[in-house]
């Protein structure tokens, strides 16, 4: 497909403005799904044929890659918008994410430790990951200061579970690294992270969050988050036992696993929304303790980003959902497992049809409302945030760095002015 220097979707008046009540939005999508259909026809936007321009456009991360490639001899108009940005992978790729946040950490507890600030704690929020082959000489030595303990494998670049098996013997890293696993089908990179061996349950069961956050801008970061993200619950009882390592409805919470179980249940799916979830936790844990939790899942979003803000190629024409998978443990202490690029848009349920389809709405009344389309000399998203109720839905801006800067330029001014004002001593 092509991609123009200009939009010839927007029809413009005799002033040469744009026309909001006519425009004829084109979109393009890799993924034929209802909750995004729905919402692109509702707003009255046409499917680009094959050959056209598109105005629109929610990708596939595969073909994220060469529309960015300096290969493409076309560039993105000022009206075109995409779901991803180009090397969206430096946060959504489970290594180069452990990366990054692994040298953020050092960085802010640098300038704590200069500062003598606590604000490091709120870092912790990953489990002791290794990347292998690369690390398996660092892994080896961790492995065996905790021999005791499980740990969990991950291709790096997997989804819905494919790939996940959990080991507690040397011996079996040794398998997987000479290609015998017989999970492995490759020698796929793989990260290998300490399981989270107590993890909170609910009706014995072991379940984890997906949390939707939405990035507009990474300069100035822009941040909002849903609140109708939801709980996924396995099928099978939690057991730590170690003949029970291998029992995927007993360690992962992915649907589509969970899914092919005898005790899934296909009328709620497994699933809880956020506010059940909070709700349930305030009534056995209290208040304070959940209001806490609820603070350090923000943190983690936050504190995410901003480990892979100046990393981040950002473009005007880009903003990314991430779909945030956190586990909470016994102590309400939530972990980060990954960030998806690509949050399934499948519904399993009517309620999760309901809550997604409501989610896409929101995001493109904040990415692509006629506003953002309106003057054809301009792309403001990379310069504001969103605060208009109406458009925001269910999201909540989180964090906005233009707003903490610009209150931070109105204190130094007016500490300016304080030290520059005259202070007379009048005599009686």
């Amino acid at each position: 497909s092509t991609q123009s220097t200009g939009s010839a979707y927007l029809p413009h008046t005799a002033g040469g403005m744009s026309s909001v009540s006519s425009l004829r939005l084109k979109f393009k999508t890799d993924f034929d799904k209802s909750v995004l259909l729905t919402n692109f026809e509702k707003r009255g936007w046409s499917r680009a044929l094959y050959d056209e321009d598109w105005n629109f456009y929610w990708a596939g991360v595969h073909n994220i890659k060469p529309l960015f490639s300096p290969d493409n001899p076309t560039r993105l108009g000022d009206h075109q918008v995409v779901n991803h940005f180009p090397n969206h992978q430096e946060l959504t790729r489970k290594d180069l994410m452990v990366k990054n946040l692994k040298r953020f950490k050092k960085e802010v507890e640098k300038e704590c430790s200069a500062s003598a600030e606590t604000e490091s704690y709120f870092l912790d929020f990953v489990p002791i990951t290794f990347t292998l082959p690369a690390d398996y000489t660092l892994f080896v030595e961790e492995f065996r200061r905790c021999p005791n303990s499980v740990w969990i494998m991950k291709p790096t670049s997997g989804a819905q579970g494919k790939g996940i098996f959990l080991i507690n013997k040397l011996s079996q890293i040794k398998k997987w690294s000479a290609g015998k696993w017989p999970f492995s089908q490759s020698k796929e990179t793989y990260v290998v992270s300490r399981y989270i061996e107590n993890p909170l349950l609910v009706g014995g069961k072991k379940f984890d969050l997906r949390i939707y956050a939405l990035v507009t801008c990474y300069r100035p970061l822009t941040i909002y988050i849903n609140s109708n993200g939801f709980a996924r619950f396995c099928t099978v009882k939690y057991s730590s036992d170690k003949s029970d390592l291998d029992n995927q409805y007993i360690h992962l919470t992915n649907v589509a696993i969970q899914k092919h179980g005898d005790e899934y249940n296909d009328r709620h799916g497994g699933k809880w929304s956020l506010q059940n979830l909070v709700q349930w936790l305030e009534a056995t844990r209290g208040r304070e303790a959940t209001a806490r939790m609820v603070e350090e899942i923000e943190a983690i979003v936050i504190n995410s980003c901003k480990a892979v803000q100046n990393v981040i190629i950002n473009d005007k024409h880009c903003f990314e959902l991430y779909g945030y998978d956190v586990i909470l443990d016994d102590d309400l202490k939530p972990w980060l497992i990954e960030v998806n690029a690509s949050p399934s848009l499948s519904s399993t349920t009517a309620v999760d049809k309901q809550m997604k389809g409501a989610l896409i709405s929101d995001v493109l009344n904040i990415v692509a409302s006629p506003e953002e389309f309106q003057d054809p000399g301009a792309n403001n998203r990379t310069h504001t945030h969103v605060t208009d109720k109406s458009r925001l839905g269910d999201f909540d801006l989180l964090y906005s760095e233009a707003v903490l800067l610009e209150a931070e330029k109105s204190r130094k001014e007016e500490a300016l002015k304080k030290s520059r004002a005259p202070n007379f001593r009048f005599k009686k």
